[in-house]
């Protein structure tokens, strides 16, 4: 009888082991065990380059993306009239800026938060919107995109998720973006971890300096 429970546990084991290490292919050594974080996971292997489009920012200024070429981006994609999870995402990127050293701002780093609503999000209220974060509009800019093909184009590069929810508000998935300076995505962060994402943005600074 014991012998048999042997066995069992020995197998059981194995079956076991086999399961998780299928699982642990699967996904990529563990880290893709949920949609979004595949998704994050591949973005980051992937390392998309940021799309032709023209933005319009909470100033009125329009200028294509690629007047910001030679700086670092650091993003978030938001709409004015959220009222769940984006003031949230926006307050926790003004403590990312502020912890940035100031001589960094401006000249090699550019923040910038993307609305995907820009029916709504017209300059006038960005322009406000900006105001609740302490945003100066330059170095840390609000824009929308009015070209909707262009904008598409960019959600589904960044694996950003956009649903209607039908009465005038979105369900969508909320993280920090990096680009670097020839406007590819460099890193995906998660945006509840302000330190991590400080740290991570000072420390490519400081690398790209040769510091």
């Amino acid at each position: 009888m014991m012998k048999h429970n042997k066995h069992t546990i020995i197998a059981s084991s194995v079956v076991l082991l086999f399961g998780l290490f299928l699982f642990y292919i699967g996904t990529d050594g563990f880290r893709a065990y949920t949609a979004e974080t595949a998704r994050v996971y591949q973005l980051t292997q992937d390392q998309p380059q940021f799309p032709n489009v023209t933005l319009e920012d909470s100033n009125g200024k329009i200028y294509p993306i690629s007047d910001l070429e030679g700086k670092y981006v650091f993003i978030t994609f938001m709409y004015t009239a959220c009222t769940t999870v984006c003031p949230v995402l926006e307050m926790n990127m003004g403590q990312v800026y502020d912890r940035i050293p100031s001589n960094y701002i401006g000249e090699d780093i550019i923040f910038l938060s993307i609305s995907f609503d820009p029916e709504r999000d017209d300059p006038e209220t960005l322009d406000m919107y900006k105001d609740n974060y302490y945003a100066d509009g330059e170095t840390w800019r609000m824009a929308r995109i009015n070209d909707e093909t262009e904008l598409e184009n960019l959600l589904e590069a960044f694996g950003v998720i956009v649903i209607p929810d039908g009465t005038g508000n979105f369900g969508h998935n909320s993280a920090f973006y990096f680009v670097n300076r020839e406007g590819t995505l460099i890193d995906v962060m998660d945006f509840t971890k302000i330190d991590e994402a400080a740290e991570r943005v000072i420390s490519e600074l400081k690398e790209d300096e040769g510091e």
